[in-house]
């Protein structure tokens, strides 16, 4: 599990519907249906999320708005790449989805898409944002594309995701790189801020993910998938949450030097509103009282979405950085 897996919570649960209800319909309801079913192997609400930190990384790196068809460009190839990765990922885990509650309505549980089809369609996914990316971009931005596929699927999906419980620690790092392709869409080269986004995001996949598995821990007993939720204590877990968001809060600060004093207002006020909450989780599990920690899970979307916003908008308008960014 990682951003890439799980960046709403209700893009595992949902998947294209067939408008026909499943009845033989017309071949434009088919033709719907069936694009539908391809559409949702890709986690389109998983996309959602991703694109959100990579236009600010983008914002960031010129310090201004970038060319919109520049933006536009390097949206559509990153959409593809992540679109790839999920799709392959579906391939690789329908055995765990089949058991589980949250992913039994994906395509290839359903039988919508056949699975060498799947497999296909991410292929050609992974080959045309490639393409994408190098005709319209750069080459570093489409080579990263590449690298971030490739490490989803062979070191996340087939070495970590069901040997270890620190999976989506070191898995969780595919889906932090479409801050560095933003940045390098638009300089041609990979710089400090962007391993800062980068490290933002890393650090914000564990309780993100964590809380999400403290919701479905049944589920991921039952498919295998050691999640630390499963194989440590609530109070464990919690206190891994804690210790991840102050970690994430902190190294959010790094940008200032790079950024105005508008930034750094949003990102500690909503740093310290997610602080809160991760230690309100903390003390209800440690009391043994009832707990929600899919609140936390809902709440750190909206913490990386006020911090790449306030990032975006602090760069749109110019606003005088605190030091030499790069």
């Amino acid at each position: 599990m990682s951003l890439v897996d799980a960046a709403h919570g209700r893009s595992d649960s949902t998947s294209a519907v067939d408008p026909s209800g499943g009845r033989p319909g017309t071949l434009p309801q088919r033709l719907l249906g069936r694009a539908g079913a391809y559409l949702a192997l890709t986690k389109p609400q998983v996309i959602e999320l991703l694109l959100v930190t990579t236009i600010p990384a983008m914002f960031l790196a010129g310090r201004t708005i970038p060319s919109p068809w520049l933006m536009l460009a390097t949206l559509i190839g990153g959409s593809m790449a992540a679109g790839s990765a999920n799709a392959l990922n579906c391939v690789i885990d329908a055995d765990i989805d089949k058991v589980m509650n949250r992913t039994k309505r994906r395509p290839l549980v359903r039988d919508s898409v056949p699975r060498r089809n799947a497999l296909v369609f991410g292929i050609v996914l992974g080959i045309a944002s490639f393409a994408m990316l190098y005709l319209t971009v750069n080459l570093l931005s489409a080579i990263l594309a590449v690298v971030t596929i490739l490490f989803y699927i062979f070191v996340y999906t087939f070495g970590l995701k069901r040997r270890t419980a620190q999976n989506v620690v070191w898995g969780g790092a595919a889906g932090c790189m479409p801050t560095v392709i933003g940045w390098s869409a638009v300089t041609g080269t990979v710089q400090w801020p962007a391993f800062v986004m980068f490290g933002v995001i890393f650090f914000w996949t564990p309780p993100h993910t964590w809380a999400l598995a403290m919701r479905y821990r049944e589920d991921y007993e039952r498919a295998g998938v050691p999640m630390l939720p499963v194989v440590a204590t609530p109070q464990h877990v919690a206190r891994q949450i804690l210790i991840y968001s102050w970690v994430m809060v902190g190294w959010s600060l790094l940008l200032m030097p790079a950024t105005s004093w508008l930034y750094a207002g949003f990102a500690v006020l909503a740093g310290t509103w997610f602080l809160f909450y991760a230690h309100r989780l903390y003390r209800q599990v440690k009391r043994g009282v009832a707990t929600k920690p899919m609140a936390l899970f809902h709440r750190s979307n909206t913490y990386l979405m006020i911090v790449f916003c306030a990032l975006a908008v602090d760069s749109a308008f110019g606003f005088p950085a605190f030091g030499l960014p790069f």
